[in-house]
């Protein structure tokens, strides 16, 4: 049995009217998982309240981890790019992960990511659900598998449904790759299809706000 510690207090706090401040300090003593034992700190997310778009990732990655901050590394330019590129404001956008600690293996003096387990997805979930209800934001975009089949099942597939409008519950869903797919592209016209792919997502998230304002 979790003890008090190790019980994610998320959605007490967000019925007893926490902020978004509050929450992001009490995510800094969650122990529901083991991956905090090795992170360096936990990555919450940032952005505006009144945000209209959320941006969900898969977990911190080594940058983010030292930083505190989601986004901040290599795949966050590759992702502030193509926000800018598809007319999205960076206020308009909120930034997290599924996971908010980095799970990761050594290798020499480096670390390198490791994919987070079903169980991390599990105890971290409640964190992602208490943003999402103080954010209220119209579309929510999926980065990547992990964030994706957080949401929409473990059998959905990125390659085959991304770009479409889902729903999750009450909201909007838009699924794409993780930016991270561009930079582990070798080849400078898969890294430009994949680009443009985000690209091309992103914008169909956009309109989708819109029309969500007309109606």
């Amino acid at each position: 049995m979790a003890t008090p510690r190790e019980t994610n207090p998320a959605p007490e706090m967000v019925s007893e009217g926490a902020s978004l401040e509050e929450l992001a300090r009490a995510a800094e003593t969650c122990m529901a998982c083991e991956l905090y034992r090795e992170a360096t700190q936990v990555v919450f997310g940032v952005g505006p309240k009144s945000a209209p778009m959320m941006l969900i990732g898969e977990q911190p990655g080594d940058a983010e981890d030292q930083e505190g901050e989601p986004f901040v590394g290599p795949a966050g330019s590759v992702l502030a790019e193509a926000l800018e590129e598809a007319g999205i404001r960076a206020e308009d956008v909120y930034l997290t992960n599924v996971v908010k600690h980095f799970r990761w293996k050594a290798k020499g003096k480096r670390r390198l990511h490791q994919t987070p387990a079903t169980r991390h997805v599990r105890a971290c979930l409640p964190w992602l659900e208490a943003e999402l209800a103080l954010v209220g934001p119209q579309v929510l975009v999926c980065l990547g598998a992990i964030a994706s089949q957080a949401l929409l099942g473990r059998s959905f597939r990125v390659t085959k449904d991304r770009g479409k409008k889902l729903a999750w519950g009450d909201h909007t869903v838009v699924a794409t790759i993780h930016p991270s797919a561009v930079l582990r592209a070798t080849e400078p016209d898969d890294r430009e299809r994949l680009r443009s792919s985000l690209v091309e997502d992103l914008v169909t998230a956009q309109r989708l706000i819109g029309k969500k304002r007309r109606e």
